[in-house]
């Protein structure tokens, strides 16, 4: 399996996602990989290519225009995404569209998943009422951007956190729960015990973050989730 690079434009800026054909030819479900405040790394792409493995087209979107932060570069690069209505989702759904028009994609059968910021992006595509089916979000902030919309939510919606992840607090939890009973929506919130925030991210230890840590069972079982998850809602159009 192969990833190509994909060159595309989203409000007049210039940025590169990667996208891996796991078709054989044949009309599949695609699926949009949005990534960590980091930006797009080698594990997103891993991400992209082991989603591929498993029959789907996976595009690995670019929110950045730039790759591999260090921690104070994508703390910059994510802020304006919580502070501008609209932002966050306007590049996903740059991506989406990217993906959706792809030869081997079955437009009626999309999905989202997301890592981090990449689970605030997937969110915000099924508050949107993007065409996706499903919403997954590993270890996603579960706070709103200013002029998050509320309203009915079609996608099924997968959220997966550590109970001790200090970005998701209590509160941000039982507000996402009502926002979601609101809605209407077929949803999940996951949490696993004695986890904090990156548990998929082999290398958040190295900087030494409370409440952040890399977590293997976790990091395993949440996949495993996913692929269930989008076996279930992408299986018929």
């Amino acid at each position: 399996m192969t990833l190509m690079a994909v060159d595309y434009h989203t409000d007049n800026l210039r940025v590169t996602g990667y996208l891996a054909d796991g078709s054989g030819g044949r009309r599949v479900p695609g699926i949009l990989v949005a990534h960590e405040s980091f930006g797009i790394t080698a594990r997103v792409k891993g991400h992209a290519l082991a989603l591929a493995e498993q029959g789907f087209v996976a595009f690995a979107l670019d929110l950045f225009g730039k790759h591999d932060l260090d921690l104070e570069e994508a703390r910059r690069q994510t802020s304006p995404f919580f502070a501008t209505p609209g932002f966050l989702y306007a590049r996903a759904a740059a991506a989406l569209e990217i993906l959706a028009n792809q030869a081997n994609v079955d437009a009626a059968r999309l999905a989202a998943v997301g890592f981090c910021l990449g689970g605030v992006t997937v969110l915000e595509l099924a508050r949107h009422g993007a065409p996706i089916k499903c919403a997954i979000g590993f270890h996603p902030g579960l706070k709103r951007p200013t002029g998050s919309p509320d309203g009915a939510i079609t996608a099924k919606i997968l959220m997966m956190i550590g109970d001790l992840d200090p970005i998701v607090p209590h509160e941000d939890r039982i507000a996402f729960g009502q926002s979601m009973d609101a809605s209407g929506a077929d949803w999940q919130l996951h949490v696993f015990g004695g986890v904090g925030h990156s548990y998929t991210n082999p290398e958040i230890d190295a900087h030494r973050l409370p409440g952040f840590g890399y977590d293997a069972r976790a990091d395993r079982r949440s996949w495993q989730m996913a692929l269930a998850m989008l076996r279930e809602t992408l299986s018929t159009p």
